[in-house]
């Protein structure tokens, strides 16, 4: 399963990234492999300063060996050796009209001192942060992922969206991160489905990608904006770092199993703002989007 699984993320690269090259027009992802000093490496790809993306990656890695002391402790286990691999995407468009999109797909293996697996899983999911709210943007892309996880099981959708809504919410600042999308993890062997159902499902969500992301941008990437509106995405993307950085756990993952830190860190858009005690105007665009992102609704 592990080398089924680096297979289809290896492919899935090649597509997202030569797709987004052809979105883009100007700009190209520059390419590192790199090796993890205890065991395994990856393939970061980067993009910057293109026409329509400012900043994003689309980065694979399959890094094993034994399991961190801080591992061990999240999982209750002792000493352990792991696997895991994964594709890891995050997009931050040039436009404030085009909105950020994140993604992840990825696999997890756990052995015991005779090299038997004891313990495997999958997790994933992509989500959608826009700047400015064009609810047909987020009909979309909803109903693509919906379209994904009804193929598998209809009772996936909603349970995976609630997650995601769950997941992807700034504690302290009492908002989502974005509009959501899919977010689901540990999903292992079970009475209803067995890895290989599970590696079908995952991998249906991962090439619905392209078609739930790229839509949205060639809808929205030469809509005229000003320098109020890029203000205010600065002030959004500052949100997003502070998401990353506090709570998200594929980023502490990345921390503490030594991972390389320019990939990790490659989520990060290039300009962010801090502004002090910042509120929107009554009845603006942007206070249409803050009132959604405090109460996540469902659409579809």
């Amino acid at each position: 399963m592990k080398d089924k699984f680096l297979t289809y993320i290896q492919n899935l690269q090649n597509q997202i990234s030569s797709k987004l090259e052809e979105v883009d027009g100007v700009a190209k992802f520059r390419e590192d492999i790199w090796e993890r000093p205890e065991g395994g490496g990856g393939r970061t790809r980067v993009i910057e300063n293109g026409e329509v993306f400012e900043k994003g990656g689309v980065n694979i890695s399959a890094v094993h060996g034994k399991l961190p002391e801080a591992m061990q402790k999240m999982f209750n286990v002792g000493e352990a050796d792991f696997f895991a691999c994964g594709l890891s995407l995050v997009i931050h468009p040039k436009s404030p009209m085009v909105p950020t999109v994140h993604a992840n797909w990825r696999y997890f293996e756990m052995y015991n001192e005779k090299g038997e697996i004891i313990n495997s899983w999958f997790g994933g999911g992509q989500d959608l942060t826009p700047y400015y709210l064009f609810e047909e943007d987020g009909k979309h892309f909803h109903q693509i992922c919906k379209t994904a996880c009804d193929k598998h099981n209809p009772e996936f959708y909603p349970k995976y969206k609630k997650q995601c809504d769950t997941y992807f919410w700034n504690a302290h600042r009492n908002e989502a991160r974005g509009l959501g999308g899919l977010f689901f993890d540990y999903c292992k062997e079970s009475e209803q489905m067995t890895m290989e159902d599970w590696y079908n499902f995952v991998t249906e969500v991962g090439n619905s990608f392209l078609e739930a992301y790229v839509p949205i941008v060639e809808r929205r990437k030469d809509l005229p904006y000003t320098d109020e509106n890029r203000k205010w995405q600065e002030i959004r993307r500052g949100r997003y770092v502070e998401f990353n950085l506090v709570h998200d756990k594929g980023t502490l993952f990345g921390l503490k199993t030594n991972g390389r830190i320019e990939s990790i860190l490659m989520s990060l858009p290039p300009h962010v703002q801090w502004v002090y005690d910042h509120h929107p105007e009554a009845g603006s665009e942007e206070e249409k989007l803050i009132k959604v992102l405090e109460n996540p609704i469902d659409w579809i």
